[in-house]
């Protein structure tokens, strides 16, 4: 009988490994029956499980010992449970083999805990890391990398290890992950670092992957400007180019209250301070309109002005003309030059670069001089540095005033030691003297007065770069040396010149300038110097001044400017809110590039050879000498194509700009006086900026004006021969320029052949050649009118059209009285019919003379008239 239940422990611990079905519990699982060793009821036949759907099952091994197993049903995951607990009971077999009345044992508890497997490997929590630092400093953290494991078990979940495996890194990495710095990191040595991290899990398993780590180096927060170029390039004719497109000022987090910026354009270096134009004085004045009447005391060493040929030139520099003074060096003026009669009225002007005199005691340097030329050494007028002040000197006559009047008229100023060039004009309405530097007035802060000079027979003499003393010396020489440079020196009596003219003389052509103007903030607060070389912008916003600043520009007008480096200096100024000064912003330094602008090559055509009779050239009108002139200039720029073909250089394109003078030099003798000459008419240069000269040697005629007007002027340019005698030719040469010699034009060679009597006769008879049975007695007249003045010496159509017809007209006449002469009387016809028998017609005696003044032309005919008109 089926007395006992089974028995079994009250719990049991159990562990499987995941990834296996085997249960390992302790104690075993063994059920016991008192019953045995009676059959069936003493004998264990199952194990039931309870639980909340344990994966397991329990198996009866061997039903007399009670010996059982307990087995996962299928795979178990540690990573998806890792313990589970479920109550497990034994049951005998009962009183038979149907296990009818069979007993349960209590029950008890299972408790299994499922064992990991190293099956995961670490993974990184992002993709890649990044972290930026500041140079200079050690780091015990630049940032945290982080890895995971699946793996459900503490020994193969947890990270152990991370690793760096980039090589030559001042890096290192700890078993936590923080990444530090080794060594002091320079943003000049490298700006970016990038590194591989590994790590490994406690089972010793590496990551599949590593993980880049990108360091940002940030150089020391130093408050100053950044995103600016070092250098601009500046290419001709483009207008107004920005400076700092994408400046912007740093401050490292300083709350500021104003941000004042000056912008300064370094130009000293150029020409006479800056890029002006460099026409000729003369050119500039006609340019400017100026008064007309000025002498230029310093003009270009040449055969009519050779008092300039012994000073020292400097030419070099855009076609600057500029005379350097070295203490030792002056020119004395031309009595011819000089200009007589200054009167209350009268205007001096020149450029000057002039440094600090040498020496404790200084010496008066002398700009311009008239003293007496012998006998004694007085003064009438000069201009001069002492001490770096410019002192106007002026001792009017006895004969104009007799009472203590000023003379003497002192200005100090930076400008006249600062080594740099300056435009100074002198305006005198006597007693009042102005002093005009770079377009500024200066009153004289010092007013000498002095009485007249005495009237004397003594001549006097006017000298540049020192002051002539001829008298009370033994040996009259100069004293009063110039140390510096000068150019355009000149004087107009008569007349002053307006604040207008003064300004436009001097005027810069190159400058800051500000982009969009309208668009600016109008928080922002500017003002330009009067050569718009230095830009001071002042605001409170930080951004506003930003903006501003970025549209800041460089601009020059000059068609042709002149290249090379411009430098800019930009110094900033901040104040903090209750603070007068809190950081400090370093000054920068760039350049602007002016590139090389193309250069024309300025091509002068038209008929290089004319034929005229002598009678034209003594005609009231003379002849015209480039009737068919033309003058273009053209520029070579780049072949977009140069790259296909090699060979090509460039393309040529036409350009229009202006010229500034074209000579007529006659070559070989000069022109005879009251013989021959070359005239313009003054109507020719109405309403435009030219002037002319003449001499015998040619004609000039200059001023800033077009191609096309002086292509209209010299078209007007006539020669005239009173006495051509035996003349046979003259010969001329006609050259351009622009920007005073800087460009200039080919040579355009001219012949003009004078056509004596006959040889004038052949040549018409050469163009036109009329019927073989009559002859043609040229009139001068009709010369003349085959070949007007604006000819170019080759018939128009026209002319021939007019011979063809006169021709034409003379047959029919002929024609005509001979059939008056058949039709005549019969005995005036037998007696010419007798006539006709003893001698044949001699059509060789006949002539024709043809007058075109009349319009009734009267035509003669054997020397009398046969009744025609």
């Amino acid at each position: 009988m089926n007395k006992h239940k089974p028995w079994i422990e009250t719990s049991y611990h159990g562990v499987i490994t995941e990834n296996t079905d085997v249960v390992l519990l302790d104690p075993p699982l063994v059920a016991l029956d008192k019953d045995a060793p009676v059959p069936y009821a003493g004998e264990i036949c199952a194990f039931n499980i309870h639980g909340l759907e344990a994966p397991f099952e329990a198996v009866v091994l061997n039903g007399t010992s009670g010996e059982g197993q307990l087995r996962a049903r299928g795979l178990v995951d540690c990573e998806l449970q890792k313990e589970y607990t479920f109550i497990i009971q034994a049951h005998d077999c009962g009183s038979g083999p149907g296990g009818t009345e069979g007993k349960k044992s209590h029950k008890a508890v299972v408790h299994i805990q499922v064992n990991d497997v190293n099956e995961f490997a670490p993974v990184f929590r992002e993709p890649q890391y990044h972290a930026a630092v500041t140079e200079g400093k050690i780091y015990d953290s630049i940032l945290q990398v982080e890895a995971t494991d699946q793996d459900c078990s503490p020994q193969y979940s947890q990270i152990c290890n991370y690793q760096i495996t980039t090589t030559n890194t001042p890096f290192a990495i700890d078993r936590n992950g923080n990444i530090r710095n080794t060594e002091k990191l320079s943003y000049d040595h490298q700006q970016q670092y990038e590194i591989q991290v590994t790590a490994w899990d406690c089972g010793q398993k590496r990551a599949s992957h590593s993980v880049p780590v990108r360091i940002d180096v940030k150089p020391v927060c130093k408050p100053g400007w950044q995103g600016w170029n070092k250098r601009v390039d500046y290419e001709p004719g483009t207008g107004s180019k920005q400076l700092f497109p994408k400046m912007h000022l740093e401050t490292c987090g300083g709350p500021l209250s104003s941000v004042r910026t000056t912008v300064e354009l370094q130009t000293s270096h150029i020409g006479k301070g800056c890029d002006r134009e460099t026409y000729s004085e003369k050119s500039l004045q006609k340019l400017c309109g100026a008064s007309s009447g000025s002498t230029d005391l310093l003009p270009a060493p040449s055969a009519a002005t050779n008092w300039t040929a012994p000073l020292v030139t400097d030419s070099g520099r855009d076609s600057d003309l500029i005379f350097k003074f070295d203490g030792r060096q002056a020119a004395k003026i031309p009595d011819w030059v000089v200009p007589q009669n200054l009167t209350d009225q009268f205007t001096i002007a020149t450029w000057m670069k002039h440094g600090p005199s040498p020496g404790l005691r200084a010496e008066k340097e002398t700009l311009l001089c008239n003293s007496d030329k012998t006998e004694m050494n007085r003064h009438h007028y000069s201009l001069y540095v002492h001490n770096c002040r410019l002192v106007f000197l002026l001792r009017r006559d006895f004969t104009q005033v007799d009472t203590f009047r000023p003379a003497e008229f002192h200005w100090k100023l930076e400008q006249i030691c600062d080594k740099e060039w300056h435009y100074y004009v002198i305006n005198v309405e006597f007693p009042v003297v102005t002093l005009y530097v770079d377009g500024v007035t200066y009153d004289p802060y010092l007013v000498t007065d002095d009485w007249p000079i005495h009237p004397s027979q003594i001549d006097v003499q006017l000298t540049v770069g020192a002051c002539w003393q001829g008298g009370e010396v033994t040996k009259p020489r100069f004293t009063q040396y110039f140390r510096g440079s000068l150019s355009g020196l000149t004087i107009r009596p008569g007349k002053i010149e307006s604040q207008k003219v003064i300004s436009c003389l001097q005027a810069c052509k190159e400058g800051l300038d500000i982009n969009s103007l309208e668009s600016l903030d109008k928080s922002i607060k500017f003002h330009f110097n009067p050569a718009q070389s230095i830009l001071v912008m002042e605001g409170e916003d930080l951004e506003n001044m930003n903006a501003a600043v970025r549209k800041v520009s460089y601009i020059n007008s000059r068609q042709f400017p002149t290249p090379g480096i411009r430098r800019l200096h930009i110094s900033t100024a901040v104040q903090c809110f209750g603070e007068d000064t809190c950081i400090t912003i370093p000054d920068i330094d760039a350049v602007v590039m002016v590139l090389q602008p193309s250069e024309p090559r300025i091509t002068i055509t038209g008929v290089e050879r004319l034929s005229w009779p002598a009678s034209d050239l003594q005609a009231a009108g003379g002849i015209a000498l480039f009737q068919d002139l033309h003058i273009i200039s053209t520029v070579t720029r780049a072949d977009v194509t140069a790259h296909h073909a090699a060979h090509r250089p460039g393309v040529l394109e036409e350009i229009i700009h202006n010229l500034d003078y074209c000579d007529v030099l006659v070559l070989g003798d000069e022109l005879r006086p009251g013989q021959e000459s070359l005239q313009l008419q003054r109507s020719a240069l109405l309403g435009k900026h030219l002037d002319a000269t003449n001499s015998t040697s040619g004609m000039s005629i200059y001023g800033v004006d077009s191609m096309s007007n002086y292509e209209q002027v010299i078209r007007q340019v006539d020669y005239y021969n009173w006495r051509p005698g035996q003349l046979t030719e003259r010969r001329f040469r006609l050259t351009c320029s622009e920007l005073n010699g800087r460009y200039t034009s080919n040579e355009f060679n001219l012949e003009v052949s004078v056509l004596h009597n006959s040889e004038a006769g052949e040549h018409v008879n050469h163009m036109v050649a009329p019927p073989q049975y009559m002859q043609v007695a040229h009139h001068p007249s009709m010369i003349h009118n085959l070949y007007p003045s604006h000819s170019s010496g080759v018939p128009s159509a026209a002319t021939v059209v007019i011979v063809m017809c006169i021709a034409a007209l003379v047959v029919l006449v002929v024609l005509g009285i001979y059939r008056i002469h058949l039709t005549h009387q019969p005995e005036v016809k037998l007696v010419e019919t007798a006539k006709e028998k003893d001698t044949p017609w001699d059509n060789s005696a006949l002539t024709i003379t043809v007058n075109p003044m009349e319009v009734g032309g009267l035509w003669v005919v054997g020397g009398r008239c046969q009744g025609c008109k």
